[in-house]
């Protein structure tokens, strides 16, 4: 017997001793969730992370975990699709849907795929530079060193997946390592805090978990007192504002990433999943994916709230001498606001020392900044040590995926089976351009304005289109016959589903107007065009007969075990 037909076996025995057992299997049986965990948890996430904590404090604890609910349904309606009808997603797209909408998803994730693997070995590579080994692997030749050591690491990585059986098991225990090494790091960073001087506000922060929509029309409470004494509250009132709304919005349209989504169905026919282990996959992503992610983005936000949120350094306005390490770091940033609100004064009017603290106050911050601020409360090893260890985690698993992902979206664009040699070769592009990208493009303020501008706003419009297309499939008859969500089931399915679209969309019209304006409007328009154009021509039917996967389930009533399909229903 085959391991899948165990794995089924396993799944049917489970369901009829009661749901104890049925989750005792399920959690042993988990794998594809925690794969979209480890890519989920990578720069993005910490800098959006990190944002969240400097301009809202603990009053946004809740918006992340929010929008990975919403993502997760999104996630969970594919995989559910692709399970129910053994139909590789790339391919049922354009033959159901919209040829435009099948292919613009595979090249926004190609796009996402190379382009975002570059901030990754940066990520990576100042974390062993800065943090754990900085006499090791100072300088030019210990960037390069530790830029080979990120890329060797996630190939090896990549072959034991290509490897199958063992290798598998191995690739995935060594992905749910990386995850868990995340998420311990920045949890003991918080129980350090925890347990110095004050502690932490555990109260605010319970609360902070409650969603507050009126955070898109006033500024965090931390804010108000040092607003009451600036002559130019309005000004700053704008820009805290502008601010709060971009780190919402841009949040919820990134959740889950335009490449989270094609991973997910892949990885699930890859391990021979069929319409027996669709509970399994709703499992799996709620454990694999969004309990890590809640821990370590909420950690993260915690720490950066309790450290930066409402508060500046004393030495950029004056009030004390500059911190070593720190300072200098924010100079530029706090330069920057000054010369902001000095624009818009009369010659007469000053910039004054409460205007000069909420300028110190808006200052961005990254990850090393919060690791030399923790050092005064945690110690040099929780606030180095252990936070670096995170932030190579970080790095290391988002390579990683970005990697296995490649090897499946390149597959599936030329037609070729995603295994064997082939999606290894495909599967070490990502690493390559993030490698080379990092060490010569990235650094340049210009070279990465051209990478990564177009790919986020490509892949910010494909996300709510991706939705929607995942949308139209759930509620396709003719693509999921028997397996349609019927009756009062299909109604709840909907509505979380549109509510994800909406949350979705919004955040993407935001971000693409801050990042490209009337050129990313037009760019939409014209995706739209293409898309109505060819479905028109199309007349809306079916391109051809479906082909399914080699190893999928039929489209009888049955499931592949012989029992009447009742989760369809």
């Amino acid at each position: 017997m085959s391991q899948v037909e165990q794995d089924r076996q396993a799944i049917l025995d489970a369901k009829q001793k009661g749901g104890l057992s049925t989750l005792l299997t399920y959690a042993r049986l988990s794998g594809p969730g925690w794969l979209q965990g480890a890519i989920t948890l990578g720069g993005g996430s910490l800098a959006g992370s990190l944002y969240l904590g400097v301009i809202g404090g603990y009053e946004m604890m809740w918006l992340q975990p929010l929008m990975m609910i919403l993502g997760i349904v999104m996630l969970s309606a594919i995989g559910y699709v692709s399970l129910s009808t053994g139909e590789r997603p790339f391919d049922a797209i354009n033959r159901h849907v919209n040829p435009v909408l099948g292919w613009g998803w595979a090249i926004a994730t190609l796009m996402a795929n190379l382009v975002w693997a570059m901030p990754q070995f940066s990520l990576g590579t100042a974390a062993i530079q800065q943090n754990l080994f900085p006499e090791l692997f100072g300088g030019d030749v210990g960037k390069y060193i530790a830029v080979g050591l990120l890329f060797g690491v996630s190939a090896v990585v990549i072959w034991f997946y290509e490897s199958g059986g063992w290798g598998l098991k191995l690739f995935e225990i060594l992905l749910k390592s990386m995850v868990a090494i995340v998420v311990l790091s920045f949890f003991g960073v918080v129980v350090a805090m925890s347990s110095q001087g004050e502690g932490l506000a555990w109260g605010e922060i319970l609360a902070g978990f409650v969603p507050d929509l009126s955070l898109l029309d006033r500024p965090a409470a931390a804010f108000q007192a040092a607003l009451a004494e600036s002559s130019h509250a309005d000004y700053w009132r704008d820009q805290i504002l502008s601010t709060q709304r971009d780190r919402m919005v841009t949040a919820a349209a990134t959740a889950v990433g335009i490449n989270m989504t094609f991973l997910l169905p892949y990885s699930m026919l890859k391990r021979g999943w069929d319409r027996d282990f669709r509970g399994l996959a709703i499992f799996d992503l709620s454990v694999g994916l969004f309990i890590p992610f809640l821990l370590a983005t909420s950690c993260v936000v915690i720490a950066s709230a309790s450290q930066f949120h409402g508060q500046f350094d004393p030495g950029l306005v004056g009030e004390g001498p500059a911190t070593p390490g720190i300072t200098d770091k924010l100079q530029s940033g706090y330069d920057k606001n000054v010369a902001g609100l000095e624009k818009t004064l009369a010659d007469a009017d000053e910039v004054d020392l409460a205007d000069k603290k909420i300028a110190a106050m808006l200052v961005q911050r990254d990850a090393f900044l919060l690791a030399n601020t923790l050092e005064k409360l945690t110690g040099p090893t929780v606030a180095h040590v252990v936070f670096g260890i995170g932030v190579v985690g970080m790095a290391f698993s988002t390579i990683i995926i970005l990697m296995l992902i490649n090897g499946f979206t390149v597959c599936e664009m030329i037609g070729i089976p995603p295994s064997g040699i082939q999606h290894r070769v495909f599967s070490l592009l990502p690493g390559v351009t993030g490698a080379l990208g990092f060490l010569f493009l990235w650094g340049d303020g210009k070279a990465r304005f051209w990478l990564a501008v177009p790919t986020s706003v490509f892949g910010m419009v494909l996300l709510p289109i991706a939705y929607l297309t995942f949308f139209l499939m759930m509620n396709n008859r003719r693509m999921l016959g028997e397996h349609m969500p019927r009756g009062g089931r299909r109604n709840l399915v909907n509505l979380a589903m549109c509510v994800a679209l909406g949350a979705a969309t919004v955040g993407a019209g935001w971000a693409i107007w801050s990042k490209a304006h009337w050129y990313g409007v037009g760019g939409v328009a014209a995706f739209l065009v293409l898309v109505g154009v060819v479905q028109v021509v199309c007349g809306g039917q079916p391109r051809d007969e479906p082909v399914g996967s080699p190893d999928g389930p039929s489209s009888s009533s049955e499931t592949s075990s012989g029992q009447p399909d009742s989760e369809g229903a």
